[in-house]
Formats: C-alpha cells, sequence, structure tokens
C-alpha cells in the first residue's frame, strides 16, 4: 500500500507500482470507440502509461496535453493515456482540445487494471480511481521507469518519463 496525499492530506493505494526490470502486466482497457486494447496491441512500441484520476481535473488535463505536444516526434512510442472516465467523456476531451498524438484508454468497466496495477485510491474521496503514476515499458516489455506522484494535485515528471526511453 502505498501513501499519497491529495492537498496534503493522506490518502493509499490497494498497492505499489511494479517493479522496474519486471514485465508489464497484460491488461484489458477501453478505447474511445470502444475496442477493447490489450497491453499485445502495442507489442514491440515503447510505451509511456499516462494514469490519472480523471480527465476532468486541471492536472489530469494539462498532463495528457503535456504529453501530446510530446508524443508525435518519439519513434516507434505510444503514450497511453489511462483513466476510470467513461471513454465518451475522453473521447469528447480530445475533440475540444484537438489531442490526436496520444491514446485514451478507460479501465470504467472492472478498474482491474487499477488493481493489478496497485495505483488504485482505496480512500475517499478519491476511492476507486487511479493515483497519478507514470509507468514506462520498453519494447520487450520490460518496464523500465515509474513514478507515483506523491501529491496527486501535482504533475508527474515528464523529462524523467521520456529520459527512460533512451
Amino acid at each position: 500500500m502505498a501513501k499519497i496525499t491529495l492537498k496534503g492530506g493522506e490518502i493509499n493505494t490497494i498497492g505499489n507500482l511494479p517493479a522496474v526490470g519486471s514485465k508489464a502486466q497484460n491488461f484489458s482497457l477501453t478505447a474511445t470507440d470502444l475496442s477493447v486494447k490489450s497491453l499485445s496491441d502495442f507489442s514491440g512500441q515503447q510505451l509511456i502509461l499516462n494514469i490519472f484520476p480523471s480527465i476532468d481535473t486541471g492536472t489530469c488535463a494539462t498532463s495528457v496535453r503535456e504529453f501530446n505536444k510530446t508524443a508525435a516526434s518519439l519513434e516507434n512510442t505510444k503514450v497511453l493515456c489511462i483513466s476510470r472516465d467513461l471513454p465518451f467523456a475522453q473521447g469528447r476531451f480530445c475533440g475540444a482540445e484537438g489531442i490526436e498524438n496520444v491514446v485514451m484508454l478507460s479501465d470504467y468497466a472492472t478498474g482491474s487494471f487499477g488493481k493489478e496495477y496497485g495505483l488504485e485510491i482505496v480512500d475517499a474521496p478519491l476511492n476507486n480511481l487511479h493515483s497519478r503514476s507514470i509507468i514506462v515499458i520498453n519494447a520487450e516489455g520490460v518496464i523500465t521507469h515509474t513514478e507515483q506522484v506523491t501529491e496527486t494535485v501535482d504533475e508527474p515528471n515528464y523529462k524523467a518519463a521520456l529520459d527512460a526511453l533512451k
């Protein structure tokens, strides 16, 4: 169980992020077109998993915008933006913001991704949502970098995530 904060108040997650050097677990997430995507759909590519509580908050939206800017120039790399928001809300946000370079994925149906990756929040007021986290996976499916943002309203370390791709 990881301890993080929300505006200074302590909250907890269901577990801990996967260890750097471990093989990434498979997942099933829903895309904005309602198709189901799994880790194997991105086989052979480097991945940045940008995970957050909700696209309808300022910091979450900012992280999607920031990764959208850099994603277009990344070779053999996809940025997957993952939350428990409905795919319709994710699609609406991307349409309104002109977001085209990241893949939005939802864990709304079962929350299994958040549980398996140890980042589901277990305390109110964000109970069942995902903690703000970054996981970088290399082309062989091995985790090369993780960050669980300690203070939920803070942005992730974009540079560290991008540096992990090298």
